[in-house]
């Protein structure tokens, strides 16, 4: 069974960095992408970042040139680095691993910005 694993929420005020990692996703193969979506109270889900597996990136427009999605296969990592955080970032953070038959979605991390 595929336990996605997710670190690095936190609070931090606003100009802050935090830097989010998933693992735990050795076992799933055929793998097409892996994202980062986050979850803001009273509202949607939506895709902050994503990398397909020819490290093809893909962020939302409100964090281009803030974030970075990398992905480190030696370690079945993949990781968001957060920099100039705004108190609009708030929000659950999910890891997302699509595969060719399946999607699979972490717990989802707190990440808390304050102005």
């Amino acid at each position: 069974q595929v336990q996605l694993v997710e670190s690095g929420g936190g609070s931090v005020q606003a100009g802050g960095s935090l830097r989010l990692s998933c693992g735990g996703f050795r076992t799933i193969f055929s793998i097409n992408a892996m994202g980062w979506y986050r979850q803001a109270p009273g509202k949607q889900r939506e895709l902050v970042a994503s990398i397909t597996s020819g490290v093809s990136t893909n962020y939302a427009d409100s964090v281009k040139g803030r974030f970075t999605i990398s992905r480190d296969n030696a370690k079945n990592t993949v990781t968001l680095q957060m920099n100039s955080l705004k108190p609009e970032d708030t929000g659950v953070y999910y890891c997302n691993i699509r595969s060719a038959f399946h999607d699979y979605w972490g717990q989802g991390t707190q990440v808390t910005v304050s102005s």
